[in-house]
Parts: structure tokens; sequence; C-alpha cells
């Protein structure tokens, strides 16, 4: 309604001016109306007292010319004064004349001087008054007298002057009047517009009002509104298309916007506006979507955490970050990304997962809800949010973020819904990735030693060896085998022969460091590879292994017992070979000497053993 006061308002006002502007513009023409018809009678009054005292003069009667111009006056009642000026020249030729004939004033005298009419308007409370003087210029009038005749001027020259005084009070009263009439008429047809105005505008009014009710009410995602109007036609057409736009809105968008909640939690979208809201939400589960699309492609789990990282420093700005990924049987942590710097934990936490509040707890921690919350936290001058996230019975990892002061923790704590809503995204992948991880390690490792197999080696010796190559590393390989195993399994059994393969593995690993490698090569025989050892580590560790293997004593069943010896070939890269393939081969060589010398040996190849095929 506010609107319609404005409204009114506004054309009350121009109404208002162009009457004003009217009636300035009529009272302006009735003054200057009036004072023509005064200005036009003062003229026909000049002419007739040029006229008469032209005939006074003719006649020789000039001195009677007093009795004449008193009955013009009289005569005429607007004529309030009238009298005649000579000029200088005139003076000089015929005299001073009456005293009334004197100049009066300066406007008599301009004229004498100029020889042009000069008028007048005094204005009092009571009456308005006209002053004109009117110039006698001499003339030959070929019709008419020749003023030159009489007077010794020249032609144009101003004989005199005759000055009028006419009350025109009448005519001022007279428009006042009429301009107080149209004032009265403007006001008249101003009420009657706004009257107009008001009674076919209301509806209109109430109309927008119950519109802009509607839209902020449908603002705030309520779109029960119905809208009414007084008005038909158009208008009462597009209220019934709104209302069942409304209705369709109302059916559908409280639907939308509760099946968008199940996917992004209430609170992650800061908006009062619920259209808003649901947009925000739309592209946040689009970011969701593509980021899992991609990561389903992703080969490992550790591609996947560097995908997390990537969110977390491109869509949220977060500069100092690290991953953990827990292994809940064994109860270790492990770092497996840091944005830069060190970790904020104690290294005992790495080894004792449950020291990490975050992980013990399964609640994000944030260092601002208590003075030294998490006790295995090293910084004193960060503060720090630790999300934990469980991908299932043996994993889950935590993501621990830092920053340098609590407003920016509070932002970064804003964000903790929408990174987790990340991390739920990526835990079916992940999971997959490290099933489908220990999947491989099942198919590369043999079951009964633990070791990698022979397929582990043809897939990953040529990277060993090219690293080797670039890094200048060296290795020590040891081929080894037990000496007439085949008799164990034919005369004993499987059953022995498995006995014997588990324990050729604990002692092996057992013998070698973290840094080694040992594969079941086939059978009972093994490849050992040992890192950066040198000739006498090499040798120290195949005694150790030969001699250990040697002392153990196998129960085959009816109280009898057997003991078994081992053959080792060893080979040196990149002494022996430029390849650890060939490496392998060489350490194949030297075995097959030590079998073929007697067995229960430890051979280190010697380049004449392929080239002599008599030593092999």
């Amino acid at each position: 309604m506010q609107t319609k006061s404005k409204l009114l308002f506004f054309v009350a006002l121009m109404l208002l001016g162009l009457g004003i502007a009217t009636t300035i513009n009529v009272s302006l023409n009735f003054r200057d109306y009036s004072i023509k018809n005064a200005v036009q009678k003062a003229t026909l009054a000049a002419v007739i007292v040029k006229d008469g005292l032209t005939a006074h003069m003719v006649n020789g009667i000039m001195e009677k010319r007093g009795y004449f111009l008193n009955q013009i006056s009289t005569n005429n009642e607007k004529i309030k004064k009238l009298w005649i000026v000579r000029s200088s020249k005139v003076i000089k030729q015929y005299g001073k004349g009456f005293d009334s004939e004197a100049i009066r004033d300066a406007i008599d005298k301009k004229v004498l001087t100029t020889g042009k009419t000069v008028q007048k308007v005094t204005e009092s409370a009571e009456n308005s008054m006209l002053r004109i003087t009117i110039p006698y210029n001499a003339t030959i009038d070929e019709n008419g007298p020749n003023c030159l005749a009489c007077h010794h001027v020249n032609s144009g020259d101003t004989l005199g002057a005759i000055s009028m005084e006419f009350d025109i009070t009448d005519m001022r009263n007279a428009g006042i009047f009429t301009i107080l009439k149209i004032l009265a008429l403007n006001l008249i047809f101003i009420i009657i517009v706004l009257f107009l105005i008001n009674y076919y505008v209301t509806p209109y009014m109430k109309l927008f009002s119950d519109m802009q009710k509607g839209i902020k009410k449908a603002y705030r995602g309520d779109f029960s509104h119905k809208f009414t109007t007084s008005v038909s036609g158009d208008a009462k057409s597009i209220i019934d298309q709104l209302n069942t736009l409304f209705r369709k809105m109302q059916e559908t968008f409280g639907g939308i916007k509760y099946n968008l909640a199940t996917f992004i939690p209430q609170g992650c979208v800061s908006s009062t506006d619920p259209l808003q809201e649901a947009k925000i939400i739309i592209e946040e589960l689009s970011d969701i979507y593509k980021f899992k699309k991609t990561i389903e492609n992703d080969p490992t789990k550790e591609i996947v955490y560097s995908r997390i990282a990537d969110v977390l420093k491109n869509k949220y700005a977060l500069t100092h970050f690290a991953f953990y990924e827990v292994d809940t049987i064994k109860l270790t942590r492990k770092l497996i990304y840091i944005s830069r710097g060190e970790s904020i934990c104690n290294d005992g936490v790495n080894l004792d997962a449950s020291l990490c509040r975050a992980y013990r707890t399964n609640t994000s921690v944030i260092s601002s809800e208590f003075t030294n919350l998490c006790q295995e936290c090293t910084c004193n001058d960060l503060e720090y949010i630790c999300i934990p996230f469980t991908i299932n019975d043996a994993n889950s990892f935590i993501i621990s973020i830092t920053s340098k002061n609590k407003s920016e923790l509070n932002k970064i704590n804003s964000y903790i819904q929408n990174i987790e809503n990340y991390l739920e995204a990526a835990k079916p992948v992940v999971e997959s990735k490290i099933l489908m991880s220990k999947l491989r390690n099942t198919s590369l490792k043999d079951v009964m030693t633990g070791f990698y197999n022979r397929r582990f080696l043809d897939e990953f010796i040529d990277t060993v060896s090219s690293q080797a190559k670039r890094e200048k590393t060296i290795y020590s390989i040891l081929m080894l085998d037990v000496d007439y195993f085949k008799k164990i399994n034919d005369t004993y059994g499987h059953d022995i022969g498995d006995k014997v393969i588990v324990k050729i593995g604990e002692v092996v690993r057992a013998s070698i460091r973290e840094s080694d490698l040992a594969i079941r090569y086939g059978g009972e025989e093994f490849v050992i590879i040992l890192h950066n050892a040198n000739d006498e580590g090499t040798l120290k560790i195949a005694k150790k292994i030969h001699s250990e293997f040697a002392n153990l004593v196998f129960d085959v069943g009816n109280g009898q017992t057997v003991q078994k010896t081992m053959s080792i070939g060893i080979a040196k890269f990149p002494k022996d070979g430029d390849t650890i393939w060939k490496c392998i081969k060489h350490a194949d060589t030297a075995l097959y000497v030590a079998k073929t010398t007697g067995r229960n040996k430890i051979i280190e190849y010697k380049k004449e053993m392929s080239e002599n095929d008599n030593l092999r």
C-alpha cells in the first residue's frame, strides 16, 4: 500500500504542478492583455488629443485647449490623469504654454529625449495603475496636417508628449477572480483524478502486495501461498497461472530439498535462500560425483589419497595437512602424505595408533576446544584439527590439518562436513583398492613361506634392475636348493616336504635384513637378493642359512628323524652381470656347480663356470 500512496502523491504533485503552471501562464497572459488594452486606449486618446490640438492650432484657438484636454480626462473614467508637455524646440518657438504643460518627471524628459513611448505599471494592495507617455513626433502627411508648416523643426523631431495614468484595478481584480476559478477547477480535477486512480489502482496494489508476500515466502522455500485478486481479465489469468506454478513447486521442491539433504547433511551449506542452498548442494554433489568417477579409474589407493590431497589444496585452500593410514588390526599408523614440513605428532603414535586421540575416540579433534587437547601433539604455536575416517574393520585413516590462528581454524572447521563427504565418496573406492592390493599381493606371494613368488620376480625385477643402475646400487644374489629334496617327498610324503619348505622360510627370514628380498623361486628353490651387501657380508649370511638349516631335525613319524643339507650359489650385481636377471642365472650356474661337485656347498660364481662345460 505504500506504493499506492507514493503513486497518488506523485500524480497529485504532477497535476498540481500542471495546474500551477497553467494558472501562472493564464495570469501572465491576462495581465499582458490588460496592459495592452489600456495601452490601446491610451494610444487612441493620444491620437484624439493630437488631432484636437492640431484643429485648435489651425483654427487659431490654441488658448482654449485646456478645456478640451480637461474634457478628455473627465469623460473617460479610466483616465485618472492627463497632461501634455512641450519639447524645447516648441517652447523656443511658442513659449512654455500653461503651467500644467511643464515636464513633471523623468519619464516625460526621457520620452522627449528619445521620442519613444514609455509605460510603467504601479501595483499596490488597493489598486493597479498604468502610466504611459506617448511622444508627438513631427510628420509630413500628404492627406493630413504638415507639422513642418507650423513648427520650425525637422521631420521626426519630438514636438511634445502626452502622459496619462489609467486605473486598471478592475482588470487586475477580474484576472485574480479568473485565476481563482481556474485554481478551483484544477483542484476539483485533481481530486477527481486521484479518486479514479485510487479506485482503479487499489486492486492492483493489493495484488502486487499479495504477490510480494507470496514471493517472500517462496524465497524461504515455502510455496504454499495462494494468490487472490478482485481484478479480472489478464491479471486474473496471471494469478491462476501463479497459483498453479506455486502448487507444483510446493509439491516438488520440498521433496527435492529433502532428497538433496540425504546426500549433503544439513548445516554443510550456509545459505538462508533454499534455492541458493539447493544450487550449492547440487554443485557440491556434482563435484563429488566427478571426484568419485575419477578415483574409480585410479589404479592404487595411493593415487586416490593424492586426489583427496588435491581437493584439500585446491578446493578448500588448505596449506598444511597430513594423511595417516591406520592398520586397526596391528594398531599401527603410517604417514602416507604430508603437504610440507614434518608431522605434528610424536613418533610413538605410529607404533601405537591408540595414542592418537582422533583414532581412539573416532571423533574430530579440534585444538580450540580444550588446552593441550591431544597430548601427543608436539606443536605449541599451531592450531589443529584431526579428522578420523573408518574404511573397514582393518583400515582407517586420519587427516591432520593445522592453522596459524583460531580464526583460520574456525574457517577450516566449517569445511569438515564437506571434507567428510569427499571421504565418504572415496571410502568404497579405497576399500576396493585395498582389497585388490591384498588379492594382488596374495597372487604374488607364496602361501607357505610368506615370500614373494616367481611371478613377482617376473613383474618387478626389471624395475628393480633399472633403479639399481640409476642409483648405482649393488646386490648379491643367493640361489638356494635343498639337496635330494625329491627323496623326502617320495619317502616321507609331501607333508614332510612342506615342513621343510616352511622351515627354510623361517631360517631365511631370521637371517636377512628388512631391506633384503626373499623369493620362493619354485619347489625347494629360493632366491635371496641382498641389498648393498659386500662380499664378506654376503658369505656370512650364506653360511648362516646353510649351517642353521643343516642343524634342523625333522620328525618324519614312527620315531624317525631326518636332517637335510642345502647347496647355495652366489652371484653379484653388477660385478657378474649388467642385469639382475643375468646375475640370477649366474647364481643358478654356481648352484649347479655346487650340486655336481658334491652338494652341501656354497659356491660363488666365476666367469669360467659359464665358459667351461666341465664345471657345469
